[in-house]
């Protein structure tokens, strides 16, 4: 297989080793989680270390009130830390989160402050310098029955919803009552066209939540996503190709971490390849 793409477990086991490596050369406060495959669980030390977060980030997400909410988000395995007794696993302690990823980046000072973004990164993705990043937002999408799914989009920015992956195995399967009772389903996808399973099974049903969600609030679509997940990559691609509604498809895009890379500072870039072999592409 080549080294370019690696499935879900594979990543998780790569960044399980990387996050171990820095936990040893850093002397980080960690956990890990049970089982077979552990996963590295950080947490913040007495000096205000986090290792999930890159130091710049992590010191202005701690003071603003908004983005450190964020941090408060419990994890779906939660339990107490056996490193820190008085600590809890949250889901941006892990080391497989895609939240921490994206806030590490967003939240640095040479990529959005004094109210701007970096004009490389609000070119490449095509928004105003001016957007505020807004994390975990919940738009609403508009269902039959006149109420609305709450879907979460993990970062807004301007025009621009962002849905970040990194080691989940997938977008998600549905059966096909789930996704029946989104109001603009038909008017946005073939729905033949998506990507059925041969039992009848949708896959890729939180990217179709998700387009549905930038189709309400008529903005523009992002999935940002490691460059060697070609599963996944695909499976956008199946969904993207079933919307039918042309005025609106150019609105979505796909982006890769290591793309992304490109246009960060050198000492993001650095950060980006020693904990999760993200190198500019």
């Amino acid at each position: 297989m080549s080294r370019n793409y690696l499935t879900s477990s594979m990543l998780r086991r790569e960044l399980s080793a990387r996050s171990m490596a820095l936990t040893r050369s850093q002397k980080l406060l960690h956990d890990l989680s049970p089982g077979a495959n552990p996963v590295v669980i950080f947490g913040r030390d007495e000096q205000g270390r986090h290792g999930n977060f890159h130091p710049n980030s992590y010191g202005r997400i701690c003071a603003n009130a908004a983005w450190a909410r964020r941090l408060t988000k419990v994890h779906t395995a939660s339990r107490r830390s056996r490193a820190r007794k008085d600590c809890q696993w949250m889901e941006l302690d892990s080391a497989n989160s895609s939240d921490a990823l994206l806030m590490s980046i967003f939240c640095h000072t040479e990529v959005f402050d004094e109210g701007k973004l970096n004009i490389r990164i609000a070119n490449l993705l095509n928004v105003d310098p001016a957007a505020q990043p807004r994390f975990g937002v919940h738009p609403g999408i508009p269902l039959r029955n006149g109420h609305l799914d709450r879907t979460e989009i993990d970062l807004h920015l301007g025009n621009l919803f962002i849905e970040a992956k990194l080691t989940e195995s997938s977008f998600q399967n549905a059966r096909p009552r789930l996704i029946e009772r989104y109001r603009d389903l038909e008017t946005l996808f073939d729905v033949t066209r998506l990507p059925w399973t041969a039992d009848g099974i949708v896959q890729g049903y939180q990217l179709i939540r998700n387009v549905l969600a930038a189709f309400a609030s008529d903005t523009s679509f992002c999935v940002l996503c490691d460059g060697r997940r070609h599963d996944l990559i695909e499976i956008w691609y199946s969904v993207l190709s079933a919307v039918h509604y042309p005025s609106f498809a150019w609105r979505l895009k796909l982006l890769t971490w290591q793309e992304l890379a490109t246009t960060l500072p050198a000492d993001l870039q650095q950060f980006l390849e020693i904990k999760y072999g993200i190198v500019p592409a």
